[in-house]
């Protein structure tokens, strides 16, 4: 196929990776007729386009779980709708609990939707959550403290984990990056699963709140099995088999209509 100018073996190349799943340099570069300088310059470009992820030796195709969004792009994804499931999520907590807010731009959506409560304690591991929480003039802010993690602005490590072990806390509201009945719920960073499992363990109530592109999705990082969440709150896409599933466990569903939003 050594025939194909440079867009045309490119855009193959994403089409092949797409299908497949991953894509070696060699394969390719027997595959179109061309050298393997070639071929690396070709995902070079394509990584850099957000079009597929370079891996050891070739590439595989690109997802929000093989390749970790950001904060800020995080954010700029279902925005609208991660409002609404703040909403929902925050409609959740009443005055006078004592609130674990874990980290991410859907959790952040549910503390701008705290401002209104009264006698409530709040502690995160997301410094964007205790700035959108100095808002609020009757919520008191507790953050884990431990190492900052730029890309997500979020603390770990065992000072934020030793930190959570001295308090009770009645409600905990967990992100996710990957929600899967066989695997239970995930994320990227292995030190954000190990804070995240501490947090369950101390939390009489986990409610769990994600849109529905998360699902029949798994992160490397396992932080707990389906069956220990209390509530999910979530959009309508989500597979009609984890409504039955979940709702076996005795997880109480909160979904929103997403085809409104």
């Amino acid at each position: 196929m050594s025939t194909l100018n440079t867009i045309e073996r490119q855009q193959e190349i994403v089409r092949m990776t797409q299908l497949q799943g991953k894509v070696s340099v060699a394969a390719l570069a027997e595959y179109f007729g061309v050298s393997e300088v070639t071929i690396r310059s070709d995902l070079a470009m394509l990584d850099q386009k957000q079009l597929l992820v370079r891996s050891r030796g070739g590439a595989m195709v690109n997802s929000e779980l093989i390749r970790e969004l950001s904060l800020k792009e995080k954010g700029s994804c279902h925005s609208v709708l991660k409002q609404e499931l703040g909403k929902v999520a925050a409609g959740l907590v009443y005055n006078g609990d004592r609130l674990l807010l874990d980290s991410g731009t859907t959790t952040q959506q549910v503390a701008a939707n705290l401002m209104e409560h009264k006698d409530l304690i709040v502690m995160t591991n997301g410094l964007n959550i205790a700035t959108e929480l100095a808002k609020a003039d009757e919520v008191e802010v507790m953050l884990t403290g431990g190492l900052l993690r730029k890309k997500s602005l979020s603390f770990y490590g065992n000072i934020a984990e030793n930190s959570l072990r001295d308090y009770n806390f009645n409600k905990l509201i967990l992100g996710v990056d990957g929600f899967d009945l066989r695997a239970g719920l995930t994320t990227h960073f292995e030190k954000e699963a190990s804070l995240n499992r501490v947090m369950c363990e101390i939390a009489s109530e986990i409610i769990v709140v994600t849109d529905s592109s998360k699902f029949d999705q798994q992160a490397f990082h396992v932080i707990c099995s389906s069956r220990r969440i209390t509530r999910l709150v979530a959009d309508t896409g989500i597979p009609e088999r984890y409504v039955d599933e979940l709702t076996k466990q005795g997880v109480q569903l909160h979904l929103i209509e997403k085809a409104n939003l």
